[in-house]
């Protein structure tokens, strides 16, 4: 079966001081329909230009090449009226701060109908009945009263429920996910991303779920790209990363997670600085902060290959094998 979306060989640049800078560099990914696919990395890594490129959002002066297809049509080849439909009807956006994606002047109520009244053409009464059950789907109670309340009167969690019932409503086929929970609280956080991932699965829906919380996104993905400087640089399933990560990226990532079955007296950090793509060189991109890095790392740039189950964009993954399993320090002692 053919992915519902599918990103191949995604490079975007950005003009800045009159030269062409790459921010996206070889971006492959597929989401089939029904399937959670996380997309984690540190800041700068191209998580987000990554939803926006999606979306065909780019900053001004950006250009894209490669392909975005959607259910076989190329996003990036879109005439006006086609994209204005894909991001209408196919495609929701949840994004990371609820405040800023509610128009703050216009009641809950009123801003979740707008849409469907625009784009939908769906009667007034009709929508309001909608995505008052939809609210009630999402654990907002007493949803009629919330429905005539203004954002500010309603506390972040009961916001972010709101986006999500925003993006549902529309009956999307794509979710894109934005680091929806940064701002929640851990139990709150938790409570949303329960909700989010059950209307998935209820509805069927594929979703592109972004964020830098390993845990998190292990818990509500079927799969995990792992990205860093504008390249995906491993694709694993959750189960796969944790237990046997291929990339030394992926196992920096895991060593520096606070863990509450731990008692450390410091969190361990990724040594140096994340980069973005253009400051790569033309070997590997993660070889000045690698504890496994040789000449052959900064002198060629590993492509994304198959390996096992999953993908990795590095020379030396199967020698690396045994090490990376095990904790950054103990694997740089033993290399």
């Amino acid at each position: 079966m053919s992915p519902l979306l599918r990103l191949d060989a995604l490079h975007v640049t950005l003009n800045v001081e009159g030269e062409r800078r790459p921010v996206l560099h070889d971006v492959s990914l597929d989401v089939a329909a029904g399937e959670a696919v996380g997309l984690v990395g540190e800041s700068g890594s191209g998580k987000s230009m990554t939803v926006r490129s999606i979306l065909r959002v780019l900053p001004r002066g950006a250009e894209a090449s490669g392909r975005i297809d959607f259910d076989g049509a190329d996003v990036l080849a879109m005439p006006g009226k086609e994209l204005r439909r894909f991001r209408s009807h196919d495609v929701a956006v949840i994004h990371q701060d609820p405040r800023a994606a509610i128009n703050p002047v216009s009641t809950v109520g009123d801003f979740l109908v707008e849409a469907l009244i625009a784009n939908h053409r769906e009667d007034a009464r009709e929508a309001r009945a909608r995505v008052q059950r939809i609210l009630s789907d999402v654990g907002i109670p007493d949803a009629a009263r919330r429905m005539r309340q203004y954002p500010h009167e309603l506390s972040g969690g009961l916001l972010q429920r709101v986006v999500i019932a925003a993006a549902l409503a529309v009956r999307p086929r794509l979710i894109l996910a934005d680091e929806p929970t940064t701002a929640l609280d851990v139990t709150t956080q938790s409570e949303v991303m329960g909700i989010l991932d059950e209307m998935r699965r209820e509805h069927g829906l594929a979703m592109l779920f972004i964020t830098h919380d390993l845990e998190l996104a292990g818990a509500v993905c079927d799969r995990i790209a792992v990205m860093y400087a504008g390249s995906i640089v491993e694709e694993a399933r959750p189960q796969a990363l944790e237990d046997r990560p291929r990339h030394p990226y992926s196992r920096l990532l895991l060593d520096s997670r606070p863990r509450i079955d731990q008692v450390a007296d410091r969190l361990e950090v990724i040594p140096g600085r994340p980069i973005s793509a253009f400051e790569a060189g033309s070997g590997c991109a993660l070889a000045p902060r690698c504890p496994y890095a040789e000449p052959e790392c900064t002198a060629t740039a590993p492509v994304l290959r198959p390996v096992g189950e999953g993908r990795v964009r590095c020379h030396r993954t199967e020698e690396l094998e045994s090490a990376l399993r095990r904790s950054d320090k103990e694997a740089s002692d033993a290399v």
